[in-house]
């Protein structure tokens, strides 16, 4: 399991240095406790950790080897290619019916999606799961930004996943990101009251990268799946584009999840 090796890097790093599990936390700027459960191979450290480990215990770069090892823990297989090409997406857009858009996910609202999960998980994949889909935010303020383009049934913005509470903080999230983001992210909403729109078939993740490639992932029950072939992915994209085309413009978009907030 790649966790055990990374763990038992990180307790011979530190032996090497001569320091406690106190002591090397307090310099890795993570808890006593958080630095065992690494060590223990009980948590998946995050990638910013091991980059920070490998530096500051001296490591040469073996920890930072590891890091493909742990996305393979943290993701699906299917999906961890995703998230690597994620990075470096030039154009990054989804279509959600069901549920916000991970990379708009506050952590409360992340928490309540994986705890209502059904078979459910245990403690500790629920904390994995949650550290891993909040880690994959920081492509928002990378540099260069990719574009981000959401939309989004106003049904989402309705289902108060985790209680009012945490859907209000979600929804002021989504606000304040959008303005904060204004110039590479736009988020639409879908509304209800359309009676015919073009993503019926269900949601979609799509991305554009450097390459001009094209990719297309959809999640179902049974499997997801990758869609790269041009002439599959063209009509996708073209989907999107209407879907765009017939949500409502950002602001008209903002002004209605203002109100939803105005609800609650």
């Amino acid at each position: 399991m790649g966790r055990r090796l990374v763990g038992e890097l990180l307790r011979i790093q530190r032996g090497r240095l001569g320091l406690t599990q106190k002591e090397a936390g307090e310099l890795l700027l993570v808890s006593e406790g958080c630095l065992g459960a690494y060590e223990r191979a009980e948590r998946i450290p995050p990638i910013q950790f091991l980059k920070d480990a490998d530096n500051g215990l001296d490591a040469r770069g073996a920890l930072v080897a590891c890091i493909e090892m742990m996305e393979e823990e943290k993701y699906a297989p299917l999906f961890v290619n995703w998230v690597r090409l994620e990075r470096q997406a030039r154009v990054i857009s989804a279509y959600e019916n069901m549920l916000i858009p991970g990379l708009l996910q506050t952590p409360a609202y992340a928490q309540a999606l994986h705890e209502a999960r059904r078979p459910a998980y245990t403690e500790e994949e629920i904390e994995g799961r949650v550290t891993a889909r909040l880690e994959r935010q920081e492509v928002l303020t990378r540099t260069p930004p990719p574009y981000v383009g959401y939309v989004i049934e106003e049904s989402v913005l309705e289902r108060s996943l985790g209680g009012e509470e945490v859907l209000k903080e979600q929804l002021l999230h989504i606000l304040e990101c959008s303005r904060r983001l204004t110039q590479h992210l736009t988020v639409q909403v879908m509304p209800t009251k359309r009676h015919f729109h073009s993503g019926l078939n269900g949601p979609m993740q799509l991305m554009s990268t450097d390459e001009g490639r094209n990719l297309v992932y959809v999640e179902a029950y049974g499997g997801s799946k990758l869609i790269h072939k041009p002439e599959e992915t063209i009509d996708l994209f073209e989907l999107f584009g209407i879907l765009r085309a017939q949500a409502l413009n950002p602001w008209e978009s903002a002004e209605l999840i203002q109100q939803k907030v105005g609800e609650l």
